[in-house]
């Protein structure tokens, strides 16, 4: 089913069979369990085998069942896949999945292979798979500077922290070696002589300690789990290590090194960035790379973080402390990068932080340019920058000049020239502008206001001074206001972003249910990223029609076939509560970055922002929408638990409706039931003595007690079909006399001994009733005004129209009714002092559906006293205007 939670399945479990070097024997270790395992009779399919063309692995796959490859056309070839849709189907107990870290050809639904095993193991299929030393992202770069050559397909460690099993095939490297020079390794001499060339016996020897090492650091870290609480009880004991991420290729090695020294602590590990106002002048290339190291921190279990600010030592320094960390991590290579530090860096986050360890992991590798993050200039020259500059210097020469014919000294015009460059660099952008206003303005002075004029000559000895004194004046002005503007815009983000996450969490507290809480998800989430959203509700474990969002606010309807076409994707993200589509590794080639809007492992709806055409999402602009849909998730999960609550206190109502009905027909039915049965036994026993009058008066009374018992009946069937809302009104003109006149034909046959009269205004009265329910109102209330009145009481039922409705009163002379007793007298079960006419108590049902009845029509019920004595039940109901044409 495709909304079914399968964090609530059995998870798979996972066996690795870890090696040192390709061709230790961890294949043929992988398919001698899957045999022993099929002999056990478990039903194991051999998903993906790398054999190799070697004979014993062709040997171990016989008696195994292959699941058929998926084929894949790339640029001419086709490549062979593992089918992880027909595998999911066939529902095994174990796959064998070979090479883990393999990539994955482009159009297959994940990008790499560990993401297929994550897959069948949400789906509770156990999977046996093979991983080599280098193919660790930890590892990586240690592993590189041992062979000299980096290994491009990687898995993160946390596979190896979740393993159930992981089994370490050791062989030495003799027999490696040996094996290899045979033949039985790889099976063309080319392949056997590259691989001799790369593994040397000292090679062999260090990337056997290597995994020797790393798999005793496993088990100690497994071991240490194991005494995670005692661990925590002392939150300060813990180590708490900082990376700090960049733009720069060397940075992937800075964050291996981190997470290496973050496992051998057994500590939190913590990745951070520090956005400034140039983050997003970064080449799309380097924007790329710094996703990349974000992707590479998240994938090594860092828990990532973003701040804003231009001072960079300053915020890490204020994170570091804030978030108690004990250590951080830089970069360094030969390259000056901003995050490249130098002793200027560290010297002020020292100063900044001097209780926290700082380690710089320096770059051996040789400093290429493509290191350097770099940044998207602008083009130095604009046109309208340039007018802006031509037209202030030219207004300040204005001025100058006429300041000169009014006799002013020229300390006054410099002081113009330099309210000129300050203006200057407030409307324009870029630093060349303030830097040319400022070399103008000398000259442009020199040339108009010195001696000889018109020249740019002086021949005072002072000018000179004047001249770098005005320049310094100038430069230092523009900067400073370039500064100013670049911290006012620094301000403005930050209080912007600030302003739209307050707001929407003010807006999703306002919102009264679901789809007001997603719609106001979406309208925030527009309005933060300036692009399109598509949010799909879950609804009965599946997910609803989809509502979209267009960047001016308007519904798409353009693109709401080609969004429909990847409902596929986020119903996969509703079944396994990961991200995928655009810029993930999973859909890779969907139009939407799709996001499970979650708590926990429930999942409340599915969201999707539209990438068509457009940049990645920043890492500022994630984390805010991160944290967006986890107050979102929060606000659907209290607006689902208020569901609940209200589901609850319904049927605590109805239990309490239950328990009242049960207690009071139990009581109250015993008194008609036995005056029934006593007096048919009477007759039956007794019919030959008894003479006709008592005979007839015995018929009455079992005729009274069973018309009670009938209007009791239906007082019930009507309470409980009002209750359960299965009541439907067909409303129609009706004709109050008409309907008065009928009701009292089925009223209490006691009626004759009292006077009912019947007073209407208008002949022709008409309201827009349902005439059955109406008719049981009446009953109701004239019934009541029988048994609760003496015989010989007087009743008048009135109708009159006042303001577009029809009042209908029923008076009766009889004692009354207590002020306490009138708040209470249209509630369930209350009987106003238990003491009727007739001497028989009543359930309390009967004005109760009364109340319910009329509010049903849209009308007003009350009681009131009637002068001089007596009790008026008033209620209302919508006119209608009576046609004379029918």
């Amino acid at each position: 089913m495709i909304g079914e939670n399968t964090a609530k399945k059995r998870r798979g479990r996972l066996r690795i069979f870890f090696g040192y070097v390709p061709g230790a024997g961890k294949t043929r270790a992988m398919l001698e369990a899957a045999h022993a395992e099929q002999k056990n009779g478990q039903q194991v399919l051999a998903g993906y085998i790398e054999a190799h063309d070697r004979a014993d692995i062709a040997e171990l796959i016989n008696g195994l069942e292959l699941l058929p490859p998926l084929d894949i056309p790339v640029n001419g070839t086709t490549r062979r896949e593992f089918d992880l849709d027909q595998a999911i189907r066939r529902r095994p107990d174990l796959i064998l999945l070979d090479e883990l870290a393999h990539i994955n050809a482009p159009g297959v639904r994940h990008k790499r292979r560990v993401q297929d095993m994550e897959e069948l193991l949400r789906a509770g299929i156990d999977v046996y798979t093979t991983v080599s030393i280098e193919q660790l992202e930890s590892m990586s770069d240690v592993v590189a500077s041992t062979t000299g050559m980096a290994e491009p397909a990687r898995i993160p460690d946390s596979v190896f922290e979740r393993a159930d099993q992981v089994e370490f095939i050791d062989i030495s490297p003799d027999i490696w070696l040996k094996r290899l020079h045979d033949g039985r390794i790889f099976s063309t001499e080319q392949l056997r002589q590259e691989a001799g060339d790369l593994y040397t016996p000292q090679k062999l020897i260090a990337l056997r300690e290597l995994a020797q090492r790393y798999r005793a650091d496993q088990f100690k870290r497994y071991e240490g789990r194991l005494g995670e609480r005692a661990v925590e009880a002392n939150l300060y004991s813990r180590e708490h290590i900082l990376v700090c991420l960049s733009s720069a290729i060397s940075n992937k090695k800075v964050i291996r090194t981190a997470a290496r020294m973050a496992e051998d602590l057994q500590g939190e590990f913590t990745a951070l960035y520090v956005e400034t106002s140039r983050t997003k002048e970064l080449t799309a290339r380097n924007k790329s790379e710094l996703r990349e190291n974000l992707r590479l921190a998240e994938q090594l279990n860092a828990q990532v973080a973003t701040v804003y600010g231009e001072d960079v030592p300053a915020q890490i320094a204020e994170y570091a402390k804030t978030s108690r960390v004990s250590k951080i991590i830089l970069g360094r290579s030969q390259n000056r990068s901003r995050w490249s530090v130098g002793s200027g860096f560290v010297d002020k986050l020292t100063a900044a932080a001097p209780n926290i360890d700082i380690y710089i992991i320096p770059d051996q590798e040789s400093a290429l340019q493509s290191k350097i993050p770099q940044y998207a200039r602008p083009p130095l020259l604009t046109l309208a920058d340039t007018g802006k500059t031509l037209g202030i210097l030219l207004v300040c020469t204005i001025i100058g000049l006429w300041f000169k014919v009014l006799g002013f000294s020229e300390a006054n015009i410099i002081t113009v020239y330099i309210l000129g460059v300050l203006l200057d660099a407030m409307v324009t952008k870029g630093r060349l502008y303030s830097a040319v206003t400022s070399i103008l303005s000398v000259l442009v002075f020199n040339y108009f206001f010195t001696e000889p004029y018109f020249s740019l000559q002086a021949y005072d000895s002072g000018y000179p001074v004047t001249f770098l004194v005005m320049l310094a004046a100038s430069f230092i002005t523009s900067t400073l206001t370039l500064r100013v503007k670049e911290q006012a815009r620094e301000s403005a983000q930050k209080a912007y972003r600030t302003e739209v996450l307050l707001e929407t969490s003010r807006k999703l507290q306002q919102a009264k249910d679901t789809p007001a809480i997603l719609s106001e998800t979406a309208l925030q989430m527009l309005k933060l990223l300036d692009r399109s959203i598509i949010i799909y509700e879950v609804v009965d474990d599946g997910l609803s029609e989809p509502l979209l969002y267009n960047k001016d606010g308007s519904t798409i309807d353009a693109q709401k076939a080609k969004l429909e076409a990847e409902r596929e994707v986020a119903e996969w993200v509703l079944r396994n509560n990961k991200r995928a589509g655009a810029s993930t590794d999973t859909f890779s080639a969907a139009h939407c970055l799709y996001h499970a809007v979650r708590s926990g492992d429930t999942v409340f709806a599915v969201a999707g922002i539209v990438m068509q055409q457009e940049e990645p999402l920043e890492v500022f602009e994630s984390s805010l929408m991160i944290a967006m849909l986890g107050e979102c998730a929060l606000a659907l999960e209290k607006d689902k638990l208020n569901e609940l609550q209200k589901e609850s206190s319904l049927q605590i109502r109805q239990e309490q409706l239950r328990a009242n009905l049960l207690r009071g027909i139990s009581h109250d039915l015993r008194t008609p039931l036995t005056s029934i049965s006593g007096n048919a036994g009477i007759l039956i026993g007794n019919s030959a003595v008894l003479s006709e009058e008592q005979k007839q008066e015995l018929y009455n009374d079992i005729y009274d007690d069973s018309i009670w018992l009938i209007n009791l009946v239906e007082n019930l069937l009507s309470i409980t079909r009002i209750d359960n809302g299965a009541l439907h009104l067909n409303f129609q003109a009706e004709l109050l006399e008409e309907v008065i006149a009928e009701a009292l034909l089925h009223v209490n046959r006691n009626k004759e001994d009292h006077v009912i009269r019947v007073v209407l205004e208008e002949e022709l009265l008409m309201a827009r009733m349902d005439s059955r329910l109406i008719i049981q109102v009446i009953i109701n209330l004239v019934d009541n005004a029988i048994k609760y009145s003496g015989s010989g009481s007087h009743i008048t039922l009135s109708a009159r129209q006042e303001k577009g409705l029809v009042v209908v009163e029923v008076a009766d002379d009889g004692p009354g009714i207590s002020p306490e007793a009138k708040a209470k007298v249209f509630e369930m079960f209350y009987t106003a002092d238990n003491v009727r006419g007739d001497g028989r108590r009543g359930l309390g049902l009967g004005l109760a559906l009364c109340k319910s009845i009329i509010h049903a029509h849209g009308g007003h019920i009350e009681v009131q006293d009637h002068a001089p004595q007596g009790t008026v039940f008033r209620f209302t109901l919508l006119a209608e205007e009576v046609n004379v044409h029918e």
